[in-house]
């Protein structure tokens, strides 16, 4: 037995230290595993998040410092208990670079958030794949990367996510198919992917994720034979359904008739067939959009199923059009839903008389009925439709007279029943519609004089066609009062006499037909003030006379038909004349002249036959010289009186660098227009490269033909001299001389701004109409940009200044979007005597520009720093609505002011600009012709809506009528701060 301690000891020396080596390093997996479970591997994983963004440009992470505790950094949310980031919520933030892998890194790695139930990266520029270690989120029940650059596929590691309920992936660029792993998401509700080129079926999993609610594949290259026969039956709770803009073929389930949630379905724009099913049990169906199929069979019974929807008592949009559809309209089309919005039957094959019962619907606002073959009269009942908007008509076999009735669509904005029968006289009352943008009753039988009245529409600003009728008489001198319409065509009448002067007066017109009419005389001198004008066509007339040679300056003049008239004399051969292929001139046999490619005969030389006697001679000489003499003495008197003015004014300049009139002339090429960025009350502003300051810039040309000219350059002069601010318009040099007519010259030069004036982004003309709309962060920043400057100028600038004139076009953007205030010409110094401020009154009537200038400006000369705190609410109510305060809806004591308060803070999506509202969306809402479809499903992000619900409430606060309960843009901008700490 003493052999068995020392046994003992031999084995307990050979096993021992193993076993503690074994447990020592049992120990560290499980300390490594507890370091890994703390709030440190959130910590390390959002710091490798933040190295993966490589442009911030709202400068958001700048709070993801040791500074502060990661839970309080922007976007994350942390959970009471253990601290541990549960919501990563950066959507909208325009973030460029990749998704780091380390957010969702395997368990027992030291970098991962797996305690994260919300992670939300949407509007944003992220690129490449989405990391397939995200599928280690087992507790994610939000996953949101819509609206980015993403490349790739769905990882396969999303089966693992069996919390997940909302997938958002939509417009990327993500390739393949929908994996088939996303029919393992047993608690999926939402799946949202438009837009994402995916292709192939959908996987056929999918249907059986009976907790699905929102399915939305709209707009990808999905390519199926058909869906399958059960699908709404085994998607019980489906409440959206849009697959429209893919591939897919077959009739419509029958199971469709199971699906009593369905709220929204859109199967538009694919190749299904077949007839439509009875839809009767869809009680809360609010849109159905089929419309670019090729359902029915142009043939009776085709729309029988539209007599069970009268059970669907929420039904707002139908939308049937440009389908197979034939027979008659149903009488039952007049048992559909009270609140029906918008009726879409367009591009079938539907024909009879249009059902009266249409004029029921109180609601509706679009009504597209074109390209059928309905006959008989235009309805009398559509006289109720009081808020329709948009009534379509064309292409069919309308017949009788336009009723009077439909002047009473006082909100009607496009109104087309071109290509039909109808005949008579245009009722007057259509002078009523005081909302019409376009009207077109081309290719009809109309007859008589055309209505002044129609010309008296003030809000016509895309299109008059009155082409193809039988007009008479002459164009009325009204015409003129068209000064927003973009195309005039009254071609092919019978309409007589001269063209009307006032013609000249629609400056905004781009296209004009004139063409197949009976006109004589000249053509206007006022055709040449047309400066927009693209297409002039005034062929086959009684025109006589020479050509307006003053066409040749209308720069955008593209293309011009004078054909088959009796114009005589010589052809210009500069602007639009010197391109043969942009004119046509036969049918004129006594032109001469033009450019070579015309091949005109040349026009004779003029030859003066007058002999001067010498009477006559000696007369002209005395006369000369008698002039002259009263020119000299003019001169000296006007140099003398010149002397004295400019020594008045030359303190006020001398500060600045001279540059010569020479250069500026030579810089901008003469002044050329080709150079011309911008004109208003009192000068141009052209751009030039200045080789002394070794840079583009801006120069503002005084226009001394204006009164108050030479007043704005002293008073832009007086207030830039002493003022630096970052949100000021900088000035680098000035001109004061006489140019090479012998003329007053005076000229500001200015730092030139790449992105124009806030005025362009607002309301983009066509020109701009393709830059995208600035987003909820972008008019924030010039709204603090306008802010931060006005607070210098009325408290911390060496005098304080009122500038006078705020107004969007007076906003301009450097190429970093950071707004400037420009155009002091209306500025006004408050001079500073012992504590108390004693106004500078102006003897020229009222300050700034009508709808920006406040109330008190119309009855008093005196200028305050409260004008321009009224003149910066308008503006923010301005970037907000989208609406100009000169907008014509603006009557009768109502403004802008008055519009927003009405809806604040309850109804402000219903007012904001539209542009706007889209960017809040996270899927683009689609709004065409003949369709509605509502791709959205998310509304705001909440600190977006916090943000506008403020910015309105300071634009509102800004603008009141008082000058003294105005806020002061010292409380403005604390405001503003705050704002901008939230955001």
């Amino acid at each position: 037995m003493a052999f068995a301690p020392a046994s003992f000891s031999f084995l307990s020396s050979y096993y021992l230290q193993p076993l503690i080596l074994f447990i020592f390093y049992i120990n560290l997996i499980c300390f490594q595993h507890v370091r890994a479970a703390s709030n440190e591997t959130d910590y390390l994983a959002l710091l490798k998040f933040k190295e993966s963004i490589t442009d911030d440009p709202h400068d958001i992470l700048s709070s993801w410092n040791s500074s502060n505790h990661f839970c309080s950094w922007t976007g994350i949310t942390c959970g009471h208990k253990h601290q541990r980031v549960t919501k990563l919520n950066l959507g909208g933030y325009q973030f460029g670079g990749i998704i780091s892998h380390h957010i969702g890194e395997i368990p027992w790695n030291l970098t991962s958030c797996t305690k994260l139930r919300i992670l939300d990266l949407a509007g944003n520029r992220l690129i490449g794949k989405i990391p397939y270690q995200l599928g280690y989120l087992q507790k994610l029940e939000h996953f949101q990367l819509s609206l980015n650059n993403l490349t790739g596929e769905i990882p396969w590691s999303i089966w693992n996510l069996t919390s997940l309920t909302r997938l958002a992936v939509g417009c990327n660029n993500l390739e393949a198919s929908i994996p088939e792993e996303i029919g393992r998401l047993k608690n999926l509700m939402f799946l949202g992917a438009p837009r994402t080129t995916f292709s192939g079926a959908l996987p056929s999993a999918l249907f059986n994720l009976s907790s699905l609610t929102i399915l939305s594949v709209a707009e990808n290259d999905l390519n199926m034979t058909q869906l399958p026969h059960d699908m709404f039956s085994t998607l019980p709770n489906l409440e959206y359904f849009s697959i429209g803009g893919n591939q897919i073929s077959g009739p419509i389930p029958n199971s469709i008739k199971n699906a009593s949630s369905l709220q929204r379905c859109d199967i538009s724009s694919n190749h299904f067939f077949g007839q439509v099913p009875n839809l009767g049990n869809l009680k809360d169906l609010s849109r159905l959009n089929i419309q670019i199929n090729n359902f029915g069979s142009s043939s009776n019974g085709d729309l029988d199923f539209m007599t069970p929807l009268k059970n669907c008592s929420k039904l707002q949009i139908l939308s049937l059009g440009i389908n197979k559809f034939g027979g008659i309209l149903p009488n039952s089309i007049g048992n559909l839903s009270t609140q029906l919005s918008g009726l879409y039957l367009r591009g079938n094959e539907i024909y009879g008389t249009i059902p009266d019962t249409l004029g029921k619907y109180k609601y509706l606002t679009v009504l597209a009925l074109e390209s059928n073959r309905f006959s008989g009269a235009i309805p009398i009942s559509f006289g109720n439709l009081r808020e329709i908007k948009e009534l379509g008509l064309d292409g069919n076999q309308l017949s009788g007279e336009i009723p009077g009735s439909l002047g009473n669509l006082s909100e009607l904005i496009l109104l087309s029943i071109s290509g039909n029968m109808l005949q008579g006289k245009v009722p007057i009352t259509m002078g009523n519609m005081k909302s019409l943008l376009t009207l077109d009753l081309s290719e009809n039988n109309l007859s008589g004089p055309i209505p002044f009245e129609i010309f008296g529409l003030p809000s016509l600003s895309i299109l008059l066609n009155l082409s193809h009728n039988s007009f008479n008489g002459s164009l009325p001198s009204e015409v003129g009062m068209l000064k927003n319409l973009g195309t005039l065509d009254i071609s092919e009448n019978n309409l007589s006499g001269e063209i009307p002067w006032t013609i000249g007066e629609c400056t905004s017109m781009e296209y004009l037909n004139l063409k197949g009419n009976s006109f004589n005389g000249p053509m206007p001198p006022s055709l040449a003030l047309m400066k927009g004008l693209v297409h002039l066509d005034i062929s086959q007339n009684n025109l006589s006379g020479s050509i307006l040679i003053d066409l040749q300056n209308v720069s955008f003049l593209q293309y011009l038909n004078i054909s088959f008239n009796t114009f005589d004399g010589e052809v210009p051969v500069e602007g639009v004349f010197s391109n043969a292929s942009a004119i046509s001139l036969i049918g004129n046999i006594n032109l001469c002249g033009g450019i070579y490619e015309l091949h005109l005969p040349p026009c004779p030389k003029k030859v003066d036959t007058k002999r001067k006697h010498n009477l006559k001679l000696m007369a002209i000489v005395i006369c000369v010289a008698f002039s002259l003499l009263l020119i000299f003495l003019f001169a000296f008197y006007w140099k003398h009186e010149r002397n004295k003015k400019s020594s008045s004014t030359s303190s006020r300049v001398e500060q600045f660098p001279k540059v010569s009139y020479q250069n500026l002339h030579i810089v901008t090429q003469g002044f050329s227009t080709n150079n011309l960025i911008g004109s208003g009350s009192s000068g141009s502003v052209y751009k030039g490269r200045l080789e002394s300051e070794d840079k583009i810039v801006a120069i503002k040309v005084l226009n001394f033909q204006k009164k108050r000219a030479q007043k704005s350059f002293i008073s832009e002069c007086n207030a830039l001299k002493n003022m630096r601010h970052r949100n000021l318009v900088k000035i680098l040099t000035c001109c004061s001389s006489i140019d090479y007519n012998g003329q007053e010259f005076k000229a500001l030069v200015f730092e030139y701004m790449p992105n124009g004036s806030l005025e362009k982004w607002l309301h983009p003309n066509q020109e701009s109409a393709c830059q995208s709309a600035l987003d909820i962060y972008q008019r924030f920043n010039v709204v603090y940009d306008v802010a931060s400057a006005l607070h210098y100028l009325h408290y911390e600038n060496e005098e304080q200044v009122v500038h006078c004139d705020i107004k969007p076009s007076n906003v301009l953007l450097d190429d970093d979007m950071v707004a400037h205030v420009s155009d002091f010409g209306l500025a006004r110094l408050l001079a500073t005597l012992k504590g108390s401020s004693q106004k500078q009154t102006s003897t020229s009537g009222i300050k700034g520009t009508i709808g920006y200038a406040p109330p008190e400006y119309g009855i008093t000369s005196e200028v305050s720093t409260h004008g321009d705190v009224y003149s910066f609410g308008i503006l923010i109510l301005e970037m907000l609505t989208g609406k100009r305060p000169t907008n014509l809806m603006f009557e009768d004591g109502h403004n802008l002011h008055s519009y927003v308060k009405a809806a604040f803070p309850d109804n402000l999506l219903e007012i904001m600009d539209t542009a706007l509202v889209r960017q809040q969306v996270q899927q683009t809402t689609i709004v065409a012709r003949g369709e509605i479809r509502m791709e959205e499903v998310a509304l705001m992000h909440p600190n977006h809506e916090k943000t506008l619900i403020s910015l309105f409430k300071i634009g509102l606060a800004c603008s009141v009528e008082s000058p003294k309960e105005r806020m002061d843009t010292m409380s403005v901008l604390r405001e503003l701060n705050q704002i901008k700490n939230a955001l």
